[in-house]
């Protein structure tokens, strides 16, 4: 067996990743004055373009829809996004980017370019598709589970150093 540092597996990595991923889009972020919680609002309201029920909002950020609510009221105080009825259901409010967000948003999706070149910095074009396609089955194996209740298809190679063997 591997003797592997339990910090370097799967689950610790992606971890980590996440986490500093997170903390450089924060650290980035603060010149326009919003949270890493509202630029990941703020970049599903864009790209709905049509308007995003605060409920689905809520699932996307897997947070409580009452702390999605607070999170649009100080948005739209702050003059980044509108609500709206919804046309199709009365008890719904639709979520909307105003054009300081829709502005803003060409801005930061520069500086989340930026922000993934920094984290692959030193990885070949062929390294990153293998990174990127090998997320991607992470995802959707995991995605099925959830989905389906059952297995779903799994990877067709099992890595011999994840946490399932330690």
């Amino acid at each position: 067996m591997n003797q592997m540092k339990p910090t370097n597996t799967l689950g610790f990595l992606l971890h980590d990743a996440s986490r500093l991923l997170r903390r450089r889009f924060q650290q980035r972020g603060e010149a326009h004055g919003l949270s890493s919680s509202q630029w990941r609002l703020l970049a599903n309201v864009v790209r709905d373009g049509g308007g995003s029920a605060q409920a689905r909002l809520a699932e996307v950020l897997e947070v409580e829809p009452i702390s999605v609510s607070r999170l649009v009221d100080r948005m739209e105080q702050a003059g980044w996004v509108r609500r709206s009825p919804d046309p199709q259901d009365r008890r719904v409010r639709l979520v909307h980017p105003t054009e300081k967000a829709l502005s803003a948003y060409a801005e930061v999706k520069a500086m989340a370019g930026g922000v993934f070149e920094e984290a692959m910095a030193g990885m070949d074009a062929e390294e990153r598709r293998m990174l990127i396609e090998g997320l991607s089955r992470v995802v959707a194996n995991l995605s099925e589970l959830d989905g389906e209740g059952g297995y779903g298809r799994r990877a067709q190679v099992k890595d011999q150093n994840d946490e399932r063997e330690e």
